[in-house]
């Protein structure tokens, strides 16, 4: 495994890597838990190369104090690296990537930024559209692997392909849990012990509402989310949806020729957790 923190380096690395063969790449903000080596494991699979990304990314996050208060955990996130056979790993600073610029650009993703996080998180999405479409232009892979816990930001990262003619195949990957059912996620390690014991009541939750789902209406099953968290003692609800994947758009009535999934966001305490569950 070789650590590149300049794109000169990198660039010039793969390139000798490249006879022909496939790249796989894993952008990553560190922080590495068993989901992201999920994802290697899988490029690992698919391709000839693979090469992870860890860079906390500055323009996609709306809050400054989650910004500083993101974990570093670079020291241990290589060793995990090392273990799952990691080719190439790229650690850049924010100058490297922006420049003296360190600003994101607008993009239209066809009205998918402005659904469910976007309404939460301004102009997060034109943050992640910035430094995915700067670090496929670095890296220039063959195929780049996204899990589905961030499921709104993989279609837009699937738009942002197709409407930039970027020469990549998306693979998207299943949310993978801990054994309580929980969506492995960075934030989870800033959980106290107590709202760490309460969150898998978010999938048992989302569990309850796939059940649901063909025999009550869209409007039963948003307001018995909506009540089952308002008794919750320790859990708040940003919003809970259900809503067409493709379009991410909100569901009032159901049909059967297209694809719903629920989505929810929840405070626990000052962390923010969100999840889904195909319907």
């Amino acid at each position: 495994m070789i650590v590149y923190s300049e794109i000169a380096s990198i660039q010039k690395r793969i390139q000798s890597f490249n006879k022909g063969g496939s790249v796989g790449f894993v952008p990553t903000m560190g922080a590495l838990h068993k989901g992201h080596l999920s994802l290697i494991k899988q490029a690992k699979l698919e391709n000839d190369v693979v090469v992870v990304s860890i860079f906390v990314n500055p323009t996609q996050f709306d809050k400054k104090e989650d910004l500083v208060n993101y974990p570093n955990t670079l020291k241990e996130d290589l060793l995990l690296l090392k273990s799952v056979d990691c080719d190439i790993v790229f650690t850049p600073n924010p100058k490297e990537i922006y420049g003296e610029n360190v600003k994101a650009k607008t993009f239209d993703f066809d009205g998918l930024e402005f659904q469910m996080e976007g309404k939460y998180r301004n102009g997060h999405f034109n943050g992640v559209g910035t430094i995915v479409k700067r670090l496929f232009e670095i890296v220039t892979p063959t195929n780049a692997y996204f899990g589905e816990k961030d499921f709104q930001q993989l279609q837009i990262i699937k738009k942002l392909v197709e409407k930039h003619k970027i020469a990549i195949t998306i693979i998207a990957c299943k949310i993978f849990r801990e054994s309580d059912g929980l969506a492995m996620s960075s934030r989870n390690l800033r959980l106290s012990k107590n709202y760490r014991l309460a969150a898998p009541f978010i999938y048992k939750t989302l569990l309850k509402v796939k059940d649901l789902f063909g025999t009550k209406n869209v409007e039963e099953i948003v307001n018995w989310v909506e009540n089952e968290f308002k008794n919750h003692p320790l859990l708040n609800l940003e919003y809970f949806e259900i809503a067409d994947e493709k379009t991410l758009k909100p569901a009032k009535k159901t049909t059967s020729n297209k694809k719903y999934r629920a989505f929810v966001a929840v405070f626990a305490g000052k962390i923010r957790l969100i999840d889904n569950i195909s319907l």
